[in-house]
């Protein structure tokens, strides 16, 4: 035990900074996009940070399986240069009890996967759909930017402002249409200033010098008013959540037969299984000699992984269109891993067959 104790020690250490790596390198990449919608006004500044961790949370149903797999080579590949792998063969360890102590930190990778995969990636989803659907929906007037038309309410109000304070919530020279049912209203405001009511917590646009029209549908009037000052009601829409499979429950997904829905179903299930499929891949994987570097066999396993999950995702793409079966559906991704797996592990016996059979 002492020695698969070793192992499993070596491959967690690596893991840890290759996790925290993966991290801070999607959940910048996800916030420099957030910035950047918060930047245009379509997003508020605060909600930025909470999407990004939403979006972390799911991620990591793929960060999990990708840093067990480099780790594993990466540990395996350092003491196979060491000579420490081949140490432990002449002192009587077998590739098979190497290959269950990669298999035990899998294992529990893959309980934590499953974890993230099965119950926190639809919670997470949901989440940040709910957020950023109640986000579009609600006017701010902190979150725009002068000289640009901003479209809330589904296209039903329009507003723009030539010159925009934020920090001090004013807006000059600003322009509001609204489309009601039966009627087209247009207010012009030399100043507008936002507060919130403290009785209520609605947000109340105050307008200054203006004029408010109001076009009939039904009848050919309108109606003109002047104002000194004039408050307008941001009520916050209520606001649309489109229904999406990424957020149903994998309680819900069980009882489903709806092609995307099962599609959504198989990705869940097949990666905690794929964690533990692709630890085991890199033991073979990382077979090297002494004068190779730890890193020799990074390219290689890189390479796999990114064409086992673009297949992953194509065959995905398939099984919720319907273009091929829902069963096996995404387990022919599993399958292929067993396979390779099968044919690294008996590599070196079938080399060596091969040359003998030559000679």
């Amino acid at each position: 035990m002492i020695a698969e104790r070793y192992i499993m020690r070596e491959i967690i250490k690596p893991a840890t900074v290759i996790c925290a790596v993966l991290v801070f390198i999607y959940g910048s990449f996800i916030a420099a996009r957030y910035w950047a919608d918060a930047a245009q006004g379509d997003l508020p500044g605060s909600s930025v940070m909470i999407l990004v961790f939403f979006r972390v949370a799911v991620a990591m149903e793929l960060l999990l399986p990708t840093t067990v797999y480099l780790s594993t080579v990466l540990a395996l590949s350092r003491l196979y240069r060491d000579g420490e792998i081949t140490a432990m063969f002449a002192s009587g360890i077998s590739p098979v009890r190497i290959a269950w102590a990669v298999f035990g930190t899998a294992l529990l990778a893959a309980m934590l996967t499953g974890c993230f995969s099965l119950c926190i990636r639809p919670w997470a989803w949901n989440q940040f759909y709910t957020m950023k659907a109640q986000a579009k929906a609600n006017f701010d007037l902190t979150r725009m930017k002068g000289g640009i038309f901003y479209e809330i309410w589904h296209g039903k109000r329009v507003i723009f402002a030539e010159k925009v304070n934020g920090k001090k919530s004013r807006a000059e020279n600003i322009f509001i249409q609204t489309k009601h049912t039966d009627s087209l209203q247009i207010i012009y405001a030399r100043e507008a200033r936002q507060f919130t009511d403290t009785n209520t917590g609605t947000p109340i646009l105050k307008l200054f010098h203006g004029n408010d029209y109001e076009f009939s549908n039904s009848a050919d009037k309108e109606i003109i008013l002047r104002f000194e000052q004039s408050e307008l009601a941001l009520e916050p829409r209520e606001f649309v959540k489109k229904d999406k499979v990424k957020a149903v429950p994998t309680i819900s997904l069980l009882q489903s037969g709806n092609s995307q829905e099962i599609a959504e179903l198989q990705w869940r299930l097949i990666t905690p299984v794929s964690t533990v499929l692709l630890a085991m891949l890199a033991v073979p994987l990382s077979r090297s000699s002494p004068r190779q570097g730890k890193y020799a066999k990074i390219p290689l396993a890189i390479m796999i992984f990114a064409l086992y999950y673009n297949i992953s995702a194509i065959m995905k793409k398939w099984v919720a269109q319907g273009a091929i079966d829902a069963f096996p559906g995404l387990w022919w991704t599993q399958l292929g891993l067993v396979i390779l797996l099968i044919f690294l592990w008996w590599q070196p016996e079938l080399a060596l067959l091969w040359r003998r059979r030559m000679a």
